[in-house]
């Protein structure tokens, strides 16, 4: 298993108010599940986003990532998890600017101290997992929005990741770019590894194996596609 949540809750307060925003959640997720997150604006969706990527702690409840219960854990320690375990796609990709397609897939292995000759072997498989190899020395404006997603997901893959998570990847694309996005996310599951997708579209969602819907922050379907 490699997501295990039980009762998990996270409550905000507000003045005299309670805001409960994911309300008890119990998800368990296996190794290369491929699961589309969705829920309308105030549903908990991204609280509940924001916990699965170890980016907050829950109030209360039990969250295992590959067996370690990380819900006590202090600040560093999430931090590793992150670097390590996660690797995040962002809506806005999230890149440094001036820095190559190379050099920002770089980043994470650098923060993980990897020598440089591991590094570059690294960075070059991750650029050719999402077929960019020939843009590797383009900085993010000479680049298409699609081809900076693409920077981004092989950034998130670089570190070999037990999960990818990717917040609304194609919120920022035309459709064409969005269904080629998509599409690379299917190959990277068909590889093997796990991906969840945050999403309001339900097109994107019927990509994914797995439908998960949150409302008033609880789970109300959680459904196969066929």
């Amino acid at each position: 298993m490699l997501i295990h949540m039980s009762d998990i809750k996270k409550y905000f307060e507000m003045g005299s108010q309670v805001i409960r925003a994911v309300d008890g959640v119990d998800l368990d997720i296996e190794k290369n599940e491929y699961v589309a997150l969705m829920g309308p604006s105030g549903s908990g969706k991204t609280t509940f986003m924001t916990l699965i990527g170890c980016l907050d702690t829950p109030t209360s409840g039990l969250y295992e990532l590959s067996g370690r219960d990380v819900t006590q854990l202090a600040d560093d320690d999430l931090a590793h998890i992150r670097n390590k375990e996660i690797g995040f796609v962002f809506q806005t990709f999230n890149l440094l600017p001036r820095a190559t397609a190379l050099q920002n897939v770089e980043l994470p292995l650098i923060y993980a101290g990897l020598d440089g000759k591991n590094r570059k072997d690294r960075v070059w498989e991750a650029l050719r997992a999402v077929n960019l190899e020939d843009r590797a020395t383009h900085r993010p404006n000479e680049l298409s929005g699609g081809q900076r997603q693409r920077v981004a997901i092989a950034r998130a893959l670089v570190n070999s990741p037990s999960l990818i998570l990717a917040d609304e990847p194609t919120g920022n694309l035309d459709s064409k770019s969005g269904t080629e996005i998509m599409e690379v996310f299917t190959s990277l599951h068909r590889s093997g590894n796990t991906i969840i997708v945050v999403t309001h579209e339900d097109h994107i969602a019927r990509f994914c194996n797995r439908i998960v819907r949150i409302r008033d922050g609880k789970i109300e379907s959680d459904t196969r596609n066929t």
